[in-house]
């Protein structure tokens, strides 16, 4: 049968915990078909890739459903954060205040009115809401938990609420004793507070991805036919022309027809200052126009925007799961039912040792509920959307969260030149004939005029400038990292470096000199032959970006080296290299060959990021640890690479390394203080400091406690968004 493999990015609703994500991600796994399935419980969304021809994507969500949760598919420009339910919010908040409400009496009245008539009754009639109403959705979660064969958080707080209530129900009516209606109200009212707490302060972690898409603006001026129509943003189509006036935002991507203006583009590029604008600009959907009119052909719409590219990068990074993130998985899949042995083992011993049942259970619902792994769970999650989310707001787009644990550990950085440490918009500096000037640019000009190479465009250039007729070539072949052969008025002609010139066997001795003097200073050098002869030659430099040297000093300061790679001759690379701060130089490499010194460093041990423009240099990026692209404006949606450098500013590179360093430094802190809190917490449940610190083995205690943590671990990761990079 054919194999047709799909992916499918689900929403699922109910989630209470990293747990619940767990028990999701394992049951997808156990159906056949199924090849993956990531599910983020801090996102609401799960990653599947399936047969189809095996499994159904109606079969993937009936299987959530049975679990208990509702799952629906992300339809083409519906983002997760755009749904996040608002409900889920204000339904643990209503929870809360029911629970609250009716928990102060019954705190009131268990400690201070003790012989009130009917003291049982009021009791048992206030708690009952509160287990049974407020607390139904951890019942409903150990249900489908049991029912698939696992456990959960849900498991320990109705175990540990319903030793407290059901013993309390015995007390009350049937058999003597002390009621704790307290205890299991309380240890809901504070689960429940940190559920609406932790649920609050996780919205906050897709702030940014909630900034990008509040962006787009919900209708657009569209000329037809000569009229202004005013139409939903939907509705517009590639080629339509777009009026812009001041304030106003750009609707779609674009470029400009008629006008000038200058653009806010921070909220994409994260540049503060506005970018000028006029005829031919690029303009980006969701940029704010500042003080001038613009009309503008539209060029993208809907998914295609860059600003759509963007957030789909950052849900996509968002969603997927850290390496660091399976040490956490294992624990949590392992730690509840180890949990519940301890439980059980606290309430043996202290029976054993002589203690009440009724002192034994409550040290028992105090383990149960303290222990709950909900805050190693939130650990990484929390932790990679701030950070995604904060790339992406300074114009840094990491792809997934294993680019961005990566990046921390880089220790080399090799950068490509042109395009990269190089503005690659370079300009004709030589003209250097053997006999005709004019003859010579003619020719290089003719030649170049069908190549796509930033140094072709600078020699038609010059040839345009100095009004030079262009010919038509003939038998055009381009030489990789050698240059072109053509015919060209009836003659054989071939335009290139000196490699190309040995290949043809032609003898560049009478141009050498200049050619090594203009090489160094920096200049690429290109010969011309017609026939079996040397013509002369043209010079070509290309200056180094505003950024190359910042960016270089501040790597090197970080303890990174840095590589410098092109295809250009090793006098002229060095030249570059030497302006930029970069000491090694690999020169005259081939495109081709690129990827294969990567992998030289690699085997030397090194961690190896590859910086480059994500196209020409893509075997490069892709062969390196962590591919580097730079992107500018609207291309964003660079296949190649790991992380997406929006402006064209290379300072950003160590920027990326930096915002990577403080993430991980975060899941660990997170992590650490997750794991020390359950280290700690249990034993001091279970009772090791009774009876000196009698009040630490209330179960209310541990309910706050574990609730506290939860919330603490998600402030932690929100920290990161004031951490500057």
């Amino acid at each position: 049968m054919l194999t047709i493999t799909k992916k499918v990015s689900l929403m699922i609703h109910g989630m209470h915990c990293t747990a619940c994500a767990l028990n999701i991600e394992k049951s997808l796994l156990k159906m056949k078909g199924v090849n993956s399935a990531d599910v983020n419980f801090v996102a609401g969304k799960a990653e599947i890739s399936y047969d189809s021809s095996k499994v159904s994507q109606g079969d993937l969500i009936d299987k959530i459903s049975k679990l208990g949760y509702h799952a629906m598919p992300m339809t083409e420009g519906h983002h997760h954060a755009e749904i996040t339910p608002k409900s889920e919010i204000i339904h643990q908040r209503n929870m809360f205040l029911l629970s609250v409400v009716l928990s102060i009496p019954i705190l009131l009245i268990s400690m201070f009115f003790m012989d009130m008539p009917y003291r049982a009754v009021i009791l048992f009639l206030l708690a009952t809401p509160v287990q049974f109403i407020a607390g139904l959705q951890f019942y409903k979660g150990t249900f489908f938990a049991l029912k698939n064969r696992t456990s959960d958080m849900n498991t320990l707080i109705a175990l540990g609420t319903s030793a407290a209530y059901f013993y309390s129900v015995a007390t009350a009516f049937f058999i003597k004793g002390d009621m704790y209606f307290e205890t299991s109200a309380l240890l809901i009212t504070f689960v429940l507070l940190g559920e609406w707490l932790e649920a609050f302060a996780r919205g906050k972690t897709s702030d940014a991805i909630k900034k990008l898409m509040g962006l787009s603006p919900k209708t657009a001026t569209v000329l037809r036919k000569d009229k202004e129509l005013n139409v939903p943003i939907d509705e517009v189509n590639v080629g339509d022309i777009l009026i812009v006036k001041p304030g106003e935002k750009i609707p779609v991507d674009g470029i400009v027809v008629f006008g000038d203006s200058s653009v806010d583009e921070s909220m994409i590029t994260g540049e503060s200052i506005p970018v000028e604008k006029k005829k031919g600009s690029k303009v980006i959907g969701g940029t704010i126009n500042k003080n001038g009119s613009l009309n503008f052909r539209a060029t993208a719409v809907g998914e295609g925007t860059a600003l759509s590219q963007i957030i789909k990068i950052v849900e996509e990074a968002q969603s997927s799961k850290a390496p660091i993130q399976r040490f956490a998985d294992a624990v949590s899949a392992k730690f509840v039912p180890a949990v519940v042995l301890v439980a059980l083992f606290t309430f043996v011993i202290w029976l054993i040792v002589g203690q009440t049942f009724q002192f034994s259970l409550i040290n028992t619902i105090a383990v149960l509920v303290i222990a709950c792994p909900c805050a190693l769970g939130l650990a990484t999650p929390t932790a990679i959307m701030v950070g995604t989310g904060k790339g992406a707001s300074s114009g840094i787009l990491i792809k997934n969260s294993i680019a961005l644990e990566n990046s921390s550990g880089l220790k080399t950085i090799v950068f490509d030149k042109t395009g990269t440490l190089t503005k690659g918009k370079p300009s004709v500096t030589d003209i250097f004939p053997v006999d005709k000037r004019k003859e010579l640019l003619m020719f290089a000009a003719s030649i170049e005029k069908r190549s796509e190479h930033p140094l072709a465009e600078a020699i038609v250039a010059k040839a345009r400038q100095e009004k030079i007729k262009i010919h038509k070539v003939s038998g055009f072949r381009s030489v990789p990292g050698k240059g072109i052969v053509c015919k060209l008025l009836r003659k054989d002609v071939a335009f290139g470096n000196k490699k190309l010139m040995d290949e043809k066997k032609i003898s560049t001795k009478s141009l050498e000199l200049k050619a090594s003097e203009l090489q160094s200073k920096g200049k690429t050098v290109m010969y011309l032959s017609i026939g079996k002869k040397a013509v002369g030659l043209i010079a070509v430099a290309d200056t180094i970006t505003d950024y190359a040297m910042p960016a270089v000093r501040e790597l090197n300061l970080m303890g990174i080296d840095t590589i410098m790679i092109t295809g250009d001759n090793a006098t002229t690379a060095n030249a570059i290299a030497k302006q930029v701060g970069i000491k090694k130089v690999l020169a005259e490499v081939l495109p081709e060959q690129k990827a294969e010194e990567i992998k030289k460093l690699q085997k030397l041990g090194q961690k190896v990021g590859a910086v480059g423009d994500g196209i020409n240099d893509a075997p490069m990026l892709a062969q390196a640890d962590i591919g580097i692209a730079i992107g500018t404006g609207t291309d964003v949606a660079i296949e190649t690479g790991d992380i997406v450098l929006i402006k064209n500013d290379v300072r950003d590179v160590s920027k990326a390394i930096k915002l990577s360093k403080s993430t991980l430094s975060k899941i660990k802190q997170n992590m650490f203080w997750a794991l020390f809190y359950n280290s700690v917490g249990i034993p001091i449940a279970a009772g090791v400091l009774y009876p000196s610190f009698g009040i630490l083995l209330r179960p209310e205690i541990a309910a706050f406690a574990m609730a506290m943590s939860s919330v603490s671990v998600v402030t932690n990761s929100l920290l990161l968004k004031l951490k500057k990079i």
